[in-house]
């Protein structure tokens, strides 16, 4: 393949020091700039950077047709949704066959539960991509209890909170230690299977991890019903140590 590259670009989750050399050094280098935003906001990875990037570079905010308007249940969500990536990507492959680079901002990192990778999906192998790995929201998270999250042999299970309830206990009694995404309005469900799993007395909620206003709360300490975005919940692992 010839022409520009498209780069995957991960920022880490939210302090801008917490940037890998090679993320920033293609930051400050860039001549087109895109990234995902809720329609009428500047956009958090847009945020963590302002600093970063050339004030000559031309920006492409891609902003989210649908976000929690529609069930994600609800046929129209992913069919909305489908024809939003594609036009993005349409649009970036155009720049790309004209030779142009472009750097995607990722929030934590492009491969994990980040919108890049359904950009990725439709232009790996059409155009030349590359993905720059950073440091996940989960890891600042279980950093800020100030606690190791998995000890000896612990096994470490990931669930989105977007999950069932029964699916979510199910999980939760099958590890040794937790993380917890995408809680938002879904935080009630969470504690109630966390109840039922018995780990809430064990549970960790995170918010603006590595970010200002970061808070770390004991779950059972927590009196709301819903969390911020950038909510994460993390139970530590209690394995084998010397």
């Amino acid at each position: 393949m010839t022409g520009g590259t498209i780069y995957g670009v991960g920022l880490g989750p939210g302090d801008p020091e917490l940037m890998s050399v090679r993320a920033d050094r293609l930051l400050r280098n860039a001549r087109h700039v895109a990234f995902f935003r809720k329609a009428g906001r500047a956009g958090q990875a847009r945020r963590i950077v302002y600093a970063n990037i050339a004030p000559e570079a031309i920006e492409f905010p891609m902003e989210y047709p649908v976000t929690t308007e529609i069930p994600l249940g609800d046929p129209r969500y992913n069919q909305i949704l489908s024809g939003f990536y594609e036009d993005c990507a349409a649009h970036l492959r155009g720049l790309a066959d004209q030779g142009e680079d472009v750097v995607v901002l990722c929030e934590g990192d492009p491969f994990f539960y980040g919108s890049f990778m359904h950009l990725h999906s439709r232009l790996a192998g059409v155009v030349q991509v590359e993905v720059v790995p950073a440091i996940t929201g989960m890891s600042a998270a279980w950093t800020a209890t100030g606690q190791p999250v998995t000890w000896g042999d612990d096994v470490l299970t990931v669930l989105p909170g977007t999950l069932a309830e029964e699916e979510l206990v199910d999980h939760m009694q099958r590890t040794d230690a937790l993380v917890v995404m995408k809680i938002g309005r879904n935080l009630a469900k969470v504690k109630r299977a966390l109840d039922r799993a018995g780990l809430s007395e064990r549970a960790w909620l995170v918010e603006y991890a590595a970010m200002a206003g970061q808070t770390v709360t004991r779950l059972v300490e927590s009196r709301c019903e819903t969390a911020p975005y950038f909510s994460i919940l993390i139970v530590h692992g209690q394995g084998r140590r010397p």
